[in-house]
């Protein structure tokens, strides 16, 4: 379709979710705000080249979606205050306007592929932002009052001048104990047998493979990168990222290259076949949720795997932090489990590079600049703990002890640790950023918790 439906309108009583993406439309006729009860609105890879002003008028909207289109300018008249979700991926848009600082109910803000050189002061205004992407961009440096949002948690800034240069001096500086691009095994696709697909993101599809390695056949997963603009940011960083990362136990990890393909040119990546057993922490947000991931009904833990999730992802974040690299996507939904809670934390699509010592980005900009990259991150952590321990159950073992001293002690013993958790995540959770943990000190607190339970 190349027009706005007008048929669509006889449902201009009930109508609360829009979806006409991948068509040619370009912009929306005078009276859209006829659809007084939508809410959600897709229109993903059509022609549009101005952000329609006529949705400020739609009084219930709360999520706005223009992935993939031409949008070069916002009007300052164009955008609802009643927005929590906006998605502006992969446009070519240069300058976001003053009004912005309006949006005060604005949750998620999804920004890659554009051509921003700066953010407006008045953003320091949406207090609620807790997920924002900026990779993919023209950003010089970031403003100072960024890191100091109370709610920001998920943040990706890759891509933009301001960290090629942190990418490059990475690379070049890997220690010597873990695998730098240049160092990592380059394989043809002719030694890859490959197998089922298992799973797809954004950034790329999963296969099972069997690799003919020189020390012998070895069964992989493959990643092969799409090589498109996603809403975190460019694949190519997403490799750089996953490959200086190196090798941690709880975390997915590169074990070689894949050449570009002669079919296409997409590169990708070899990693090691995680076991069957291993499932989803969680799933992505909802459109209801909008930030926090979601749950089966049915998901329940015991509190010793909580702890070992917490303790593995938490040693990964400290580890990816020693090395100078912000994951900027800690969610359940990238995480995988076993039953006894042991986890790999993968897809580094957000994930971005700081330096980790005393340096500068800009005259602005100190070397606290890490240490409010790590915080955010910690308060990533607490929503996650939060989560964790929400879906925690001490009930089961409460009721199988109740007849011995040692299960009275023994469930006394969890009902404190699971208060200390609680203690953790509202520590990390905290509206100042400088009063959050960072990741070394949450690893702490989780061993002596862990302790208490021997």
């Amino acid at each position: 379709m190349s027009e706005f439906p007008q048929a669509l309108f006889d449902l201009a009583d009930s109508l609360e979710l829009l979806v006409l993406s991948n068509h040619q439309i370009s912009c929306l006729p005078d009276d859209f705000d006829r659809l007084q009860h939508l809410k959600v609105l897709f229109l993903n890879n059509n022609r549009f080249t101005e952000f329609p002003a006529v949705l400020a008028k739609c009084p219930q909207l709360s999520m706005a979606s223009f992935k993939g289109n031409q949008i070069r300018q916002i009007s300052d008249r164009a955008l609802s205050d009643t927005i929590r979700w906006l998605i502006l991926t992969d446009n070519q848009i240069t300058h976001l306007p003053p009004s912005i600082g309006k949006l005060t109910r604005l949750q998620k803000l999804m920004l890659a592929g554009n051509q921003l050189q700066d953010l407006p002061s008045e953003m320091a205004n949406c207090r609620n932002l807790e997920l924002i992407r900026l990779s993919a961009n023209r950003l010089q440096t970031l403003p100072p009052w960024l890191l100091s949002l109370p709610k920001l948690a998920w943040l990706a800034y890759a891509g933009n001048p301001l960290s090629k240069k942190l990418a490059h001096s990475k690379s070049a500086t890997q220690p010597s104990d873990q695998p730098s691009l240049e160092q990592l095994p380059v394989v043809d696709e002719a030694a890859i047998e490959f197998h089922q697909p298992l799973g797809e993101g954004a950034s790329g599809v999963i296969y099972q493979g069997l690799w003919t390695a020189p020390s012998g056949p070895v069964t992989v997963a493959v990643k092969i990168f799409k090589g498109e603009i996603t809403s975190d940011g460019l694949p190519l960083d997403e490799r750089l990222a996953c490959i200086a990362a190196g090798v941690h136990p709880n975390l997915v990890t590169a074990i070689a290259q894949l050449a570009p393909r002669k079919s296409d040119g997409k590169a990708g990546l070899l990693f090691s076949l995680i076991p069957a057993d291993y499932q989803s922490l969680g799933n992505p947000p909802s459109l209801e949720t909008c930030t926090r991931d979601t749950y089966r009904p049915e998901t329940s833990f015991s509190l010793p795997v909580v702890l070992q999730i917490a303790q593995g992802i938490a040693a990964a974040a400290a580890h990816l932090h020693s090395r100078g690299i912000m994951h900027g996507d800690l969610y359940a939904h990238n995480i995988l489990i076993n039953e006894v809670g042991e986890a790999f934390w993968g897809d580094f699509g957000a994930a971005s590079f700081y330096e980790t010592v005393d340096a500068e980005l800009s005259g602005e900009l100190d070397g606290e600049w890490g240490r409010s990259l790590e915080r955010l991150e910690s308060r990533a952590f607490g929503c996650l703990l939060e989560d964790l321990l929400n879906h925690c159950d001490l009930g089961a073992d409460l009721a199988s002890n109740l007849d011995s001293d040692s299960g009275a002690n023994s469930n006394l013993a969890e009902e404190v640790a699971k208060s200390c958790l609680r203690d953790l995540q509202h520590s990390c959770l905290q509206e100042t950023p400088t009063m959050r943990p960072l990741f070394t000190n949450i690893c702490k607190k989780l061993s002596a918790i862990a302790s208490s339970l021997e």
